[in-house]
């Protein structure tokens, strides 16, 4: 466990979605890795707990698949597996196909401009060694597009899955040798987005993410 992983404390929240949120947090980010054994004793007295809220967000956690109970060992974090790499990317390219082809009905010339500021964040970010930032500069510009369908309910979905992309998210950005290919296709799906081509930014955003599928399945598959 890395001396970063810490409690995230919010006195709105009950303490077991505190602790829920922040085991989630560990796992998304790469704190506590795939395969890492969940010690319920030694987790409480790091966040400074008792042992049930622990207990419960464990529970939470396997439910949402981040966690799995293995017989006479215990609760360990989930491994990313193509499966369900593939299972999430699937779904992520049907939706962003959606919201790009209903952006381009709706993006303002204010949100364009956005997009573009945002696109040039993230090349800059690639160049430090700084992970998280680049997978929230990532996320940046994906949302600009999001909120530019002007569907809420849509927006309620991407958001949603955006929390199971998180972890996926990190491995693609690890690899440096597709940090340039990103670049360029942040910037395909840019220009199809400013001249309003329905067609080219769902194929741009197509593209984009059968290449991240691609990438992690290759360093799946090295491990």
């Amino acid at each position: 466990m890395k001396d970063e992983f810490q409690i995230q404390m919010n006195e709105y929240l009950p303490l077991r979605d505190v602790v829920f949120n922040t085991l989630r947090q560990a796992i998304l980010k790469g704190e506590l890795r795939p395969g890492e054994r969940l010690m319920e004793i030694q987790l409480a007295q790091r966040l400074g707990v008792s042992r049930t809220p622990v207990r419960e967000a464990i529970r939470k956690l396997e439910l949402e698949g981040l966690v799995l109970m293995v017989p006479r060992k215990g609760a360990e974090v989930a491994e990313i597996t193509v499966k369900d790499l593939e299972d999430v990317l699937e779904v992520r390219a049907a939706l962003e196909e959606l919201a790009a082809k209903i952006a381009c009905d709706h993006i303002t010339d204010e949100q364009l401009q956005e997009l573009k500021r945002a696109a040039g964040d993230f090349k800059k970010v690639l160049d430090t060694d700084d992970l998280t930032s680049c997978v929230q500069a990532d996320m940046r510009f994906h949302e600009i597009i999001y909120n530019a369908t002007d569907n809420a309910r849509l927006l309620q979905i991407l958001n949603n899955l955006r929390e199971q992309m998180y972890r996926y998210r990190m491995e693609y950005l690890k690899d440096k040798s597709m940090h340039k290919t990103l670049v360029e296709e942040h910037d395909a799906i840019r220009r199809a987005l400013k001249k309003r081509d329905k067609e080219k930014a769902a194929q741009a955003i197509c593209v984009h993410i059968e290449n991240q599928k691609q990438s992690i399945i290759d360093s799946l598959v090295e491990r």
